[in-house]
């Protein structure tokens, strides 16, 4: 797999590109500016007098994404803000009409592998998983001292987890002798939750993973709010494009899009979620849950 020299491909870039449509002179938000990939990309088709607003909730990928946009063809505004910020930024900005809004509610290769965001199992890192350093709760806070059954809850509702009670008996357990601390002591923890019933490929402490890191930013409630305000401050024809990774996410998007065309206010321009070309996934393994949808606002 070849990928850029940051380590990140931005995934269904063609894709957003023909659907967003963006123009000379548009003004564009890019809700989760990553690595700047889909930025760079838009901001080149909207020129001198166009407007890229850009959000990240990570304050280091926003760093990076602002270095790299300093040769944008148009002007740029950035935030250390979660999308579920939006509102206040767009105040900020002057309530300029919104041609397109892009998220892609996945997660970047740097924050990934980085220690410093302690999110994988692959290599041993502190117990952490926060996005946003703002926020004061850790996975380790979470696995540490949250009850055995709101552990379980939490791991079946934001993951499917079928092993959510067993992977929290087995984590109360462990903590009453030592407290949680790594990545690797947790996952150690959940394979042995699981045992050898799991015959899923997949590493048995994967959804746990997610269901953690879901939980620590808040991501399913980000995205409420987001999917609430996002399509209100489109301007007519303007078009918001959404790439979710997870069924739940997926799920949430498709319901308040067909709940808004059904009322009215929007186009569901994608009747199916588009997902990635074989070419693509062989070029990037990562992009293959990946699914697009997208729609637009009514005149």
């Amino acid at each position: 797999m070849e990928l850029p020299p940051d380590g990140h491909e931005p995934v269904l870039l063609q894709e957003v590109l023909d659907f967003l449509r963006p123009a000379t002179g548009q003004t564009f938000v890019d809700c989760t500016l990553g690595r700047a990939g889909h930025a760079m990309a838009i901001a080149a088709r909207l020129g001198p007098r166009g407007l890229l607003i850009g959000l990240d909730a990570d304050p280091r990928n926003l760093e990076f994404a602002a270095e790299k946009l300093k040769t944008s063809p148009c002007p740029t505004r950035l935030f250390h803000a979660n999308f579920s910020e939006l509102p206040d930024v767009l105040q900020t900005c002057g309530w300029p009409p919104i041609h397109g809004i892009l998220a892609d509610l996945g997660i970047s290769t740097n924050q990934l592998f980085d220690p410093a965001y302690g999110m994988s199992f692959d290599r041993d890192m502190p117990l952490d998983m926060r996005i946003d350093p703002r926020l004061a709760q850790t996975a380790a806070d979470l696995v540490n001292h949250l009850p055995e059954k709101d552990l379980a809850n939490v791991l079946y509702e934001l993951a499917q987890e079928h092993y959510s009670r067993g992977i929290a008996r087995k984590i109360g357990e462990a903590r009453k002798n030592w407290p949680i601390k790594t990545t690797e002591a947790l996952a150690e923890l959940v394979r042995q939750a699981v045992g050898k019933t799991d015959r899923s490929r997949i590493d048995p402490a994967t959804r746990t993973f997610l269901a953690l890191r879901m939980a620590v930013n808040g991501e399913m409630e980000n995205l409420a709010r987001l999917l609430r305000d996002g399509p209100a401050f489109l301007a007519p024809g303007g078009r918001m494009a959404v790439i979710s990774f997870q069924s739940m996410e997926d799920r949430a998007v498709k319901n308040v899009f067909r709940s808004l065309e059904q009322t009215g206010v929007v186009t569901i321009l994608t009747k199916k979620p588009l997902a990635p070309t074989s070419e693509e996934t062989a070029r990037n393994p990562r992009s293959r849950s990946a699914k697009l949808r997208a729609i637009e606002k009514k005149h």
